[in-house]
């Protein structure tokens, strides 16, 4: 089995992706990576992160606006090696 890797940036850092988390905020929390969130479910859009590079899917779609370029990790799921942008930690 392939590991999915997370890649943080400007940082560098590597994250794995593990299917059992249910979302990609999750991983993150795990891994003690700090992103804002309130709602956990989609509709707040404060979770609200840049993807840089790669693909991810919504596990639900998203109830506020999300424009291209940016996903919601509160309710998404990664579907290959990805970018995201994360002040450093």
């Amino acid at each position: 089995m392939q590991e999915t890797i997370i890649t943080l940036n400007p940082s560098g850092i590597k994250l794995i992706w593990c299917d059992l988390h249910h979302n990609l905020l999750t991983t993150l929390e795990l891994h003690h990576i700090y992103s804002a969130y309130q709602c956990r479910a989609g509709y707040c859009g404060l979770c609200r992160i840049r993807l840089l590079r790669g693909l991810v899917k919504y596990r639900t779609q998203p109830l506020t606006f999300v424009r291209s370029g940016e996903i919601l990790p509160c309710i998404c799921h990664v579907c290959s090696n990805i970018e995201i942008a994360i002040p450093y930690q």
